[in-house]
């Protein structure tokens, strides 16, 4: 593990292989452990780097709701890469690590040669047009975002019980799905109470800053190839045509099904770096 001081924060990271830069982001509740059955695939063709988003793992967490904007998030992973000597690079992100990729292609889309999405909607789109179906399965979107500390006081009394019901809440899986020493990095991480305190702030920096940020872009079609990935057994494959909500952001996509839930990247590793080589492989 190594750690870089970027944009006021200490962002923890680590680096492998060799090639084009490729810059792995995760999402919640996990860490950069997320892909350490993915990156070792990919470091045969490209020097990937997996970070830990501020607040979660290893980075550090700093205190109120504006420091977790996916514009914030975005900045530390745009100066890590050019502390890196990397000023363009390829990007795939998973859940709040997508989100984040999709800010930073919204606000440096020149520092980016490709993008991959992995199992979102666009952040505005989910918030402005919730559905029942959706609030149900995504629940915690609202629960993480009430004032302090009620969640955190009520996560911080079983974290695992809580965090491990999300793993195994979005798709059906099982927590024998998910590699035991990945499990082990998660639960360390989500056990800190700071820790579980920046990723409640994360969801509520979603609706107090993101939306409003994203709603000012809305229009906007970049030109970024970019890749969405979709477990299709997840709640947004059954809520949404998840390609579809990506036409009017991104000009030219690619688009796969992946077997699984929402957590494909954890429970089908090797699909997953294959889909991923398939698009980044020139």
């Amino acid at each position: 593990m190594a750690k870089a001081q970027v944009n006021g924060q200490t962002i923890s990271y680590d680096v492998q292989g060799s090639g084009p830069p490729l810059l792995l982001l995760h999402g919640f509740p996990q860490t950069r452990a997320m892909w350490a059955r993915v990156a070792p695939v990919l470091a045969e063709s490209f020097t990937v780097i997996t970070a830990d988003l501020r607040g979660y793992g290893d980075s550090s967490k700093p205190e109120g709701v504006a420091a977790y904007s996916f514009r914030e998030m975005g900045r530390d992973m745009l100066e890590l890469m050019a502390h890196l000597g990397h000023e363009r690079f390829a990007l795939a992100g998973h859940d709040r690590g997508a989100r984040t990729a999709h800010r930073m292609a919204l606000d440096a889309p020149e520092s980016l040669t490709q993008i991959a999405l992995l199992d979102i909607i666009p952040t505005h789109l989910l918030l402005n047009k919730l559905t029942t179906q959706v609030a149900k399965a995504y629940y915690h979107w609202f629960f993480l975002a009430q004032p302090a500390p009620f969640p955190e006081t009520l996560i911080g009394h079983d974290p695992d019980h809580y965090f491990e019901s999300c793993l195994t809440g979005w798709g059906s899986n099982v927590l024998a799905d998910f590699a035991p020493e990945q499990l082990a990095a998660y639960r360390e991480s989500w056990r800190r109470p700071e820790t579980i305190s920046a990723m409640c702030n994360d969801y509520r920096a979603a609706l107090e800053y993101d939306f409003i940020l994203d709603e000012a872009d809305l229009g906007r079609q970049l030109p970024i190839p970019a890749l969405i990935l979709y477990g299709a057994d997840g709640p947004m494959a059954k809520a949404y045509d998840i390609p579809a909500t990506w036409q009017p952001h991104f000009a030219n996509i690619t688009s796969q099904p992946m077997a699984g839930g929402h957590f494909f990247p954890d429970t089908a590793p090797a699909d997953t770096a294959q889909a991923l080589l398939s698009f980044f492989l020139p």
